[in-house]
């Protein structure tokens, strides 16, 4: 008791002193400015919401960033509810964004011509992207209630509708999706996290404390299972859900990150279940796979306890070489975190690392590690929207009582994090309904921005203020011809006097969204070249030196160094 009273109190002085050096250096602003009005990202979620209270309309919706339009600049998609009624669900359409970023770096947004082709009327929930078809362009999977759409990136700042051709239009409630090589054949693979069997047939009436109507959790409807799709090469993909062993385990799925969690070559699979132990499909290398999470030290919390898993990433918080894995929760439980042992054990460190008092009070969903400021250690973000309502705003009269505050968590170094959301800026300090969240380098200056999707409200625009002052080094990976970022392959860099760091080359993971797929080290005040090494997919290990930093450079498989 004494050991864990002694870290809340460390970590509220050093919350203390974080803020304060995080505001200085900033010249008194935040570390992040909300710019959605002034750069043109004007969007808003409807979610379709009725007296009835049906659960859907509570769980979208994600957001990506990607460079649809091959010009060097992340653009914006942002999924769409529409309409949820028994006599019509969907209608409204996901909506592109085009950045017209210019050479001064000036951001700004327009919205896509023709919204780049995209004219499906799904009831969105998340995105996944990725090049499946191995052309070069960046391709878009919309996770949606009811049928999933599979959008092929023609060029010219179109999109097609290749759903029906390619065999993935799964009819479940879908809310996550990865693209993934689990094969090892050079060719994109297909994960769908699946959430629960809701229909309206069977829509149950749920009550807050007071006995007024409430949303529902997930114990009133049951799981459905996950689906794998295989990528055959022709543009068609083949359903191994059963042959693969997917299909023998159910649990409400909200996210998923594709990593190699115990480092024998092979891409394994976390899946985050809301209310249920997590999933680690270990990949055998034969096709088939092994739920190993409760082995593992990754299914249940510390005291043995599923909880309510909504976000989730996979990154190196403590800069030791293997990548760590973060999950957001429902308020009351803690948002938790694992720390990778070595030999594919976890250990839950959510005490221990400061995290667990400063998020007992919130229900988080897009969360993700970033290097807020660059000084060489990983930050925590997670934006929070309750999925039941709160007394305190139904006492207030508000029309849709869920909001709460994002938050963010610096990272002190040597395993410690505290709570810095005042020193972060003003929208930090607005209650609204957040789910999904993207990161990327929107404006190419060298920090990480991030895109938030609110349920039934504006989209947000953080520009980071704070991370182009310190060093570092951007990396943009490829492999093939046309070339395609090598998803799948875990970036290690190596500096003197300092222990290596390790990134995946990945878009997936926090909450129904899709992130920038490069990679991007902060260096702090040191201006030397770190030595970069790359294994990809396959198990191939090639390395750089040299590189320039401050700046993003592109590594195209083959043109470094071979390394064991």
């Amino acid at each position: 008791m004494f050991r864990v009273a002694s870290w809340i109190a460390l970590a509220a002085l050093a919350s203390g002193l974080a803020a304060a050096d995080a505001a200085k250096a900033n010249d008194g602003a935040g570390l992040f400015v909300e710019e959605s009005q002034a750069r043109g990202l004007l969007f808003s979620h409807h979610n379709g919401m009725t007296d009835a209270l049906y659960m859907p309309e509570t769980v979208g919706a994600g957001v990506a960033v990607l460079d649809y339009d091959q010009d060097g600049d992340l653009d914006v998609l942002l999924v769409q509810g529409g309409d949820f009624l028994p006599s019509r669900v969907g209608g409204d359409r996901a909506r592109l964004f085009q950045n017209r970023l210019t050479e001064d770096g000036s951001l700004r947004f327009v919205e896509a011509p023709g919204n780049g082709g995209l004219d499906g009327g799904g009831y969105g929930m998340g995105v996944a992207t990725g090049d499946f078809d191995n052309d070069g362009r960046v391709d878009l999977y919309l996770a949606n209630f009811g049928a999933n759409q599979l959008w092929r990136n023609a060029g010219a700042g179109r999109f097609v509708d290749v759903t029906a051709a390619s065999g993935t239009g799964d009819a479940s409630w879908s809310v996550a999706a990865t693209f993934v090589d689990v094969d090892r054949d050079g060719w994109l693979d297909l994960f769908v996290a699946n959430y629960l069997d809701f229909r309206f047939e069977i829509h149950k009436v749920c009550r807050m404390a007071s006995g007024a109507p409430d949303y529902c959790g997930p114990s009133s409807y049951a799981p459905v299972a996950d689906r794998l799709y295989r990528n055959r090469g022709d543009g068609t993909f083949e359903d191994v859900t059963t042959r693969s062993g997917i299909h023998r385990l159910r649990g409400a799925g909200l996210g998923v990150v594709a990593l190699d969690a115990d480092d024998d070559g092979w891409i394994d699979l976390y899946v985050a279940n809301d209310q249920e132990p997590n999933f680690l499909w270990r990949n055998r290398g034969d096709g088939t796979f092994e739920d190993v999470a409760l082995l593992a030290g990754c299914a249940v919390d510390a005291a043995g306890r599923p909880e309510a898993s909504m976000g989730v990433d996979a990154a190196d918080f403590d800069a030791d070489g293997d990548l760590d894995l973060v999950l957001s929760h429902l308020t009351g439980e803690t948002h938790t975190l694992y720390r990778n042992e070595g030999g594919g054990l976890f250990r839950d460190v959510t005490v221990e690392v400061g995290l667990a008092e400063p998020t007992l009070e919130a229900t988080g969903f897009g969360a993700g590690f970033l290097d807020v400021d660059n000084d060489g250690s990983l930050d925590l973000l997670v934006v929070n929207g309750a999925v039941r309502k709160l007394e305190a705003l139904v006492r207030q009269g508000d029309p849709y009582p869920l909001r709460q505050r994002p938050q963010l968590f610096r990272n002190l170094g040597a395993g410690r994090f505290v709570e810095a959301s005042e020193a972060a800026g003003a929208a930090f300090e607005r209650a609204e309904v957040g789910r999904g969240a993207a990161f990327g380098d929107l404006d190419n200056d060298g920090d990480t921005d991030v895109v938030v999707a609110n349920n039934q409200g504006p989209a947000r625009l953080l520009i980071n203020t704070t991370g182009s002052r310190k060093h570092w080094l951007g990396l943009e990976v490829l492999v093939g011809s046309p070339a395609r970022h090598a998803l799948g392959a875990v970036v290690t860099v190596e500096r003197a006097a300092h222990t290596p760091r390790a990134a995946r080359v990945a878009t997936d993971g926090s909450y129904a969204s899709a992130r920038d797929p490069r990679v991007l080290f902060g260096l702090g005040d040191d201006p030397a070249a770190p030595r970069v090494r790359v294994r990809y997919a396959d198990g191939a290990v090639e390395e750089w030196r040299g590189l320039a930093i401050d700046r993003y450079t592109t590594l195209v498989r083959g043109t470094g160094s071979a390394a064991r």
